[in-house]
């Protein structure tokens, strides 16, 4: 392995090789292989960078000899080394299985991984420079690299990201499927000026043709009902319901026809429907993803906001007036359906919390896209081939709508595995895996 490894691996490529987070298993394990992972690491790392100009010696001697007598005795070395390349071999072999068999996607641009790249309409990101960061390209994804999803696939232990409604077929659907269209909302009408986009009753009835292709799979509906009731779905949906629809009175009536409060209240009962129909085809472990504090997006600031830094409360309180009412419906099923669980996750506070203490999370910027036109880098989002800003990692906004890859980051790690009991309610997405 060290020899071999000289000619076709670098040290980044041995750490990932050797990777212990691909098991599954307790904390206690993890930390040990963990420990023996770093020193495995190092001393291949310095073979690497000194063997090939000492070519006479053979590859282990010279690894150990580089090694302080302070640090390690030759032949205490000797046998960690041996040691480490046993755990190396289990750990590249036994890849544990993820957290879930599967996970399910249904949402909009936040999370749309390119369902509508083949679709007539303006809400499209499948153009440079959209995935500048992101190791497949630009793919649809309405960011520099990875979505909130994204970073939870990985958490949860798949391989490979879930694959697009557009792009799945035959056995990859046992993954999962992510269902999410750009511009999409919870009425149907929502998001229409911008063309083409499945709605969540659309993305509910794909799954629904998702399921029959399970059964066929998996041979009768009782193997899928229990093959499915171990799946995550994720849902976040309602942002578009407010940005493009209640808060655009050029296109939509409904700001003049509701008040925020019978509004929410009527997205609710749209939203109980498709939650009742994903339930009867199988779904058992949900998490709902509350909207964002979009009065703070670079748009709105661009465009409400008089010194360009402070957030229209007009559109946030309403946006939390409906996090309220999905809590509620969050509390509602969990009650009433004893077999299924659900969990509320707090994507406005945890979102909240980074502008208020940007600093702890390494951003500077937290009130414009890093690609954009206009005040704010908002008033139109980023363009194909535009130039982005070079410090992405700094940017709580990638564009003027959509976080980064670096707030997602932190929206989805804090999805998953709470930092404040506040994060979510009454489950973080972990805790829903292992119920």
């Amino acid at each position: 392995l060290l020899y071999i490894s000289t000619q076709t691996l670098s040290p980044r490529d041995i750490k990932c090789f050797i990777n212990p987070q691909r098991l599954k298993t307790s904390s206690f394990f993890l930390f040990f292989c963990n420990s023996l992972h770093i020193l495995l690491t190092s001393i291949i790392y310095t073979y690497l960078h000194s063997s090939r100009s000492q070519t006479s010696l053979s590859p282990l001697r010279h690894a150990l000899s580089l090694l302080p007598d302070k640090v390690f005795s030759r032949e205490m070395a000797r046998v960690c080394v041996m040691i480490m390349m046993m755990v190396a071999m289990i750990l590249n072999v036994a890849r544990g299985e993820p957290m879930a068999p599967c996970y399910f996607i249904f949402g909009d641009s936040l999370v749309d991984s390119g369902n509508n790249n083949q679709l007539q309409s303006l809400a499209r990101a499948d153009y440079f420079p959209y995935g500048i960061d992101f190791q497949f390209g630009p793919t649809g994804r309405f960011c520099n690299g990875k979505t909130t999803v994204d970073v939870i696939t990985e958490l949860l232990g798949f391989d490979d990201y879930i694959t697009p409604y557009s792009q799945a077929s035959g056995e990859d659907i046992l993954g999962g499927v992510n269902y999410a269209s750009a511009a999409a909302g919870v009425r149907e009408e929502t998001g229409r000026q911008l063309g083409a986009r499945i709605t969540f009753a659309g993305q509910v009835a794909n799954h629904v043709n998702t399921v029959s292709q399970v059964v066929d799979i998996l041979g009768d509906e009782n193997q899928a009902a229990n093959y499915l009731s171990k799946c995550i779905y994720s849902i976040g949906l309602g942002s578009n319901d407010y940005l493009n629809n209640y808060f655009m009175p050029l296109y939509y009536s409904t700001g003049n026809q509701y008040s925020p409060d019978s509004f929410a209240n009527d997205l609710i009962n749209r939203y109980t429907e498709q939650l009742r129909i994903l339930y009867n085809n199988g779904a058992r472990k949900f998490a709902l993803i509350g909207i964002g504090a979009i009065g703070c997006s670079p748009n709105e600031l661009a465009q409400n906001s008089r010194d360009g830094t402070t957030c229209d409360e007009r559109i946030n309180s309403a946006n939390r007036i409906f996090n309220s009412k999905l809590v509620s419906l969050v509390d509602h099923f969990n009650q009433n359906t004893p077999d299924a669980k659900f969990t509320y996750i707090n994507a406005y506070g945890i979102f909240q919390d980074m502008v208020a203490n940007p600093s702890r999370y390494g951003f500077r910027v937290t009130n414009a896209g890093c690609c954009g036109v206009g005040r704010n880098n908002g008033q139109i989002t980023c363009l194909p081939g535009q130039a982005p800003c070079l410090n992405r990692d700094e940017f709580v906004f990638w564009d003027a709508f959509h976080p980064g890859e670096a707030a997602n980051i932190v929206i989805g790690s804090r999805s998953f595995r709470r930092e404040s009991p506040s994060d979510a309610h009454p489950y973080d997405i972990q805790q829903l895996a292992l119920l």
